[in-house]
């Protein structure tokens, strides 16, 4: 899968599960501080990328995922 579309995925689910627009959508957003997000909705974030990609995020990851860039490096190093 290409990065593009990794974006792409990535993106659509972050706007889904937080309402967030487009232009606060960079690499640097982190979920808690810039977005909004609580535990709860990292946690539904994470399970929809789980099923978006077909892989398994570890509790301990998700607390390491902090941005929307940790996110794409995450799933470009461990998509199957």
């Amino acid at each position: 899968m290409e990065e593009k579309e990794i974006r792409e995925k990535v993106v659509a689910i972050i706007k889904d599960k937080l309402g967030v627009e487009d232009d606060k959508i960079v690499d640097s957003a982190k979920y808690v501080d810039d977005l909004g997000a609580d535990s709860l909705t990292l946690v539904d974030i994470a399970m929809a990328l789980e099923d978006e990609f077909g892989m398994k995020i570890p509790d301990e990851d998700i607390e390491k995922i902090t941005t929307i860039g940790s996110t794409l490096q995450y799933i470009k190093d461990h998509i199957k």
